[in-house]
């Protein structure tokens, strides 16, 4: 269905983006309004602000039962963009909570208005419809992230991370612009939805559609960190703010999969087989060597991106079912991913900052610091292995049986084989946590306001998940109708 001119449907369908902009204004106007010692409100009057967007997105912008081209055909008013931009929104808001006692940043407004920046462009690549709107939205979340990566301009790991995401990211992104280019060469329209009819019509061969499928490739593994295109991760994530690491972990990520999901199934129907293919070799390269190597990992950042990685590889099983169930169990598992990932990514800011160290040793006597920060983790790690009644077991239960139901039991197979290996290394981190001492164990780890906000509703959050999962995979199972729409 397409609408266009000034439909109010337009409007309110673009409501989370107008609201964006606003309450970014209103954080440069604050910025510029306050004197230095009270610019401590920008992060609370930042996520008050996305949580009343959220509220008014599910009021009055919900789309309906049928998808709706609008602005042109630019974008796509579905249930799977209006659900990844709750998440989106979700997600910055939560890191707006945790950057408040980041180190001179918490009082900086361009930091949260960058933040604000990056979480539009996430939102218009879940609703992208036409291959110029998603490479603007893709470059419109990039920049943002290259300098929020590389914001503590007195630490040289930041400026480090920054440098490379923004060498890496460039590069990515010029091979998958290439691949943009030549899919509007063949097909002759740069909207998503018309380029595989195109494609019929003019008799285009399987080899020229799946030359310009791996150059777009390039980019859209780049965003999701899928081997081979994984190596920036753990160096980034090191060397970025911690709550920014987090943040690029999971808001991300989940943009860069629903990206994928939108183009791969809208585009290259004709040749499913073929990219199916591909993308299995992708998905157990990526689960596989990012599990590896997190094994050997001592700093904690750089283990938690090498799982980030593996996770990666878990959520393309879903895409590779190239289904119905496949989609609903990818867009659920995206859901409680970025719910525990930035659970973990939360604690680890806390307790790097008040410890001054990232390396896994120095976590021993954690549980005895602070038991209920412990008890946070251990949700988080255990939730991130598989392990019930915590949201990662029900989401990985739901990925490996859309596997299963397209007849690919080897890949399943090869998913849980990672998972137990993946245990290893999150309960090596929770023996340090519950069995080692430490002569800082009659220290305490003091908790600020914003952060027992932001692990207490990303805690609870993740046992719903896990105990009641229906509505959520309601959710998910609409965003899926949507895309075979």
């Amino acid at each position: 269905m397409f609408t266009g001119g000034f439909d109010p449907v337009n409007i309110l369908a673009i409501l989370p983006e107008i609201s964006l902009i606003v309450l970014g204004l209103l954080i440069l106007g604050l910025d510029l309004a306050l004197p230095e010692e009270r610019r401590g409100i920008l992060g609370w009057v930042t996520a008050g602000g996305l949580v009343l967007i959220i509220g008014l997105a599910l009021a009055i912008s919900r789309p309906g039962s049928e998808p709706i081209l609008l602005w042109g055909g630019m974008l796509r008013h579905d249930w799977l963009g209006f659900a990844f931009k709750i998440v989106f929104l979700f997600a910055a808001a939560i890191t707006a909570l945790f950057s408040m006692d980041l180190f001179d940043s918490g009082r900086r407004g361009e930091y949260f208005l960058l933040l604000l920046a990056a979480t539009l462009g996430m939102n218009l690549m879940a609703s992208a419809a036409d291959l110029i709107m998603l490479y603007l939205a893709i470059e419109t979340t990039s920049i943002p992230l290259y300098i929020l990566a590389g914001f503590l301009t007195k630490d040289d790991k930041s400026t480090e991370s920054g440098f490379k995401y923004f060498l890496f990211g460039a590069f990515t992104s010029a091979v998958m612009l290439y691949g943009f280019s030549l899919l509007y060469g063949f097909g002759g329209t740069t909207n998503l939805y018309g380029l595989s009819q195109a494609f019929l019509e003019g008799g285009l061969s399987i080899g020229a559609i799946l030359g310009s499928l791996l150059l777009i490739l390039v980019g859209f593994g780049f965003k999701v960190s899928a081997v081979p295109f994984h190596f920036w991760a753990p160096d980034v994530y090191e060397g970025s703010p911690t709550p920014i690491a987090g943040f690029l972990s999971t808001a991300s990520k989940a943009a860069g999969f629903a990206v994928l999901a939108r183009v791969m199934l809208a585009v290259f129907p004709s040749i499913a087989v073929e990219w199916g293919a591909i993308v299995a070799a992708l998905a157990t390269a990526t689960m596989t060597i990012g599990n590896i190597i997190a094994l050997a990992q001592k700093n904690i950042k750089r283990l938690l991106a090498y799982s980030s990685i593996a996770h990666a590889g878990y959520a393309l099983i879903g895409i590779v079912a190239i289904s119905y169930l496949g989609v609903a169990s990818t867009v659920f598992y995206l859901i409680a991913y970025v719910i525990t990932n930035l659970l973990a990514f939360g604690i680890v800011a806390l307790f790097g900052r008040v410890a001054g160290s990232d390396d896994i040793a120095a976590y021993a006597g954690m549980s005895r610091r602070s038991p209920w920060l412990a008890l946070g983790m251990m949700v988080a790690l255990l939730s991130l292995s598989g392990m019930p009644p915590f949201g990662g077991f029900v989401v990985k239960f739901a990925v490996f049986a859309a596997a299963i139901q397209a007849g690919m039991v080897w890949l399943a197979f090869i998913g849980v084989i990672n998972s137990i290996v993946a245990l290893y290394y999150y309960l090596t981190i929770l023996k340090y946590v519950y069995l080692y001492r430490s002569e800082d164990e009659d220290k305490p780890l003091p908790v600020s306001r914003p952060y027992a906000i932001g692990l207490t509703v990303l805690s609870l959050l993740v046992i719903l998940i896990g105990t009641v999962f229906a509505p959520w995979f309601s959710v998910a199972s609409s965003a899926a109708a949507a895309i075979f729409r």
